[in-house]
């Protein structure tokens, strides 16, 4: 999937859109990257001198990865449905995250249970790990 494709699954515009391509769409798991780039806002304040892409970002990054599988993949009706965090759990930060980097995002599906689903997800750069967790999400209407 490219941008434009990508744009219609998911919500998120610029700056927050952070899945620049989907290289691989299966039924239960979706790999896609993040091209990372010093013009991104976050580097003018994170940091001045030495850019690292905030762990949050990639946690979002890894989020929206996930979105995309779930609608593309799970939810009948994705133009009327939103996914959301429900939580997050053993996120760990292995390797900073600096522009010129291509970040890697790699989701499976865990259980899927009514609206709720949990999911697995590691972000790598060059084969090394930047960010990995297990999260929850909820699938909800969209709201008028």
């Amino acid at each position: 999937m490219l941008i434009e494709e990508i744009k219609k699954v998911i919500p998120h515009r610029y700056p927050f859109l952070l899945v620049d391509r989907v290289l691989e769409l299966e039924e239960e798991k979706i790999t896609a990257i993040k091209n990372v780039t010093v013009n991104e806002e976050f580097f003018n304040g994170h940091f001045p001198g030495a850019p690292i892409m905030p762990g949050v970002l990639q946690v979002e990054a890894l989020a929206q990865a996930g979105a995309i599988l779930l609608m593309q993949q799970k939810v009948e009706d994705p133009e009327k449905n939103l996914m959301v965090f429900t939580g997050i759990k053993n996120c760990k930060f292995r390797r900073q995250v600096v522009p010129g980097d291509q970040l890697k995002l790699e989701v499976e599906l865990g259980s899927m249970r009514r609206n709720f689903v949990t999911m697995i997800g590691k972000a790598t750069v060059d084969g090394e790990i930047a960010c990995e967790l297990e999260a929850s999400a909820a699938i909800v209407p969209k709201e008028g």
